[in-house]
């Protein structure tokens, strides 16, 4: 087990709202829970998402060059967990998951609160990430509610 350090501490002090990455390359489809994800630039309109070079998700973004941000609901811890307990090479995580496509065709999961649906303009290799640029081909609120917020505890067990 990683110890955790000092610098991880306090980076947990950012406060970080909680979404599912999807993404799709051909007849591929994946889903990945994410906290590093932001908004780049105002006009264009571009979005940022880190994606761990290990990840399953990595290889359809790259493929694809396509992703959507799924922003879940206060509510949605279990929703979370279960893009981000597993892993898409292993299992289908939309078996039993409500989706619908829009303009690019990445997944957009019916009970989030908001999307972003984008295409990839630009991917940057940093540290043990890829960080994947994407431009907002469209966007939507569809419950007004307020976002999860990243609590480690929910997602990880603590590390000494």
């Amino acid at each position: 087990m990683r110890h955790r350090t000092y610098v991880d501490r306090v980076l947990d002090k950012i406060c970080y709202g909680v979404a599912v990455i999807t993404a799709k390359s051909g007849s591929e489809i994946n889903g990945m829970a994410a906290s590093w994800f932001s908004r780049v630039s105002g006009r264009p309109y571009l979005v940022m998402v880190a994606v761990s070079k290990k990840n399953y998700s990595l290889e359809i973004i790259s493929n694809g060059n396509i992703f959507a941000i799924n922003i879940l609901g206060k509510d949605q811890i279990e929703l979370g967990r279960h893009f981000g307990k597993q892993s898409g090479r292993d299992v289908d995580k939309f078996a039993s998951i409500p989706y619908e496509s829009h303009k690019t065709g990445a997944p957009i999961l019916k009970n989030c609160i908001a999307f972003l649906d984008c295409c990839v303009i630009k991917s940057i290799p940093v540290g043990d990430h890829i960080l994947f640029i994407g431009e907002v081909v469209e966007a939507k609120i569809i419950r007004d509610e307020e976002p999860l917020m990243l609590d480690r505890r929910d997602f990880f067990k603590e590390e000494m």
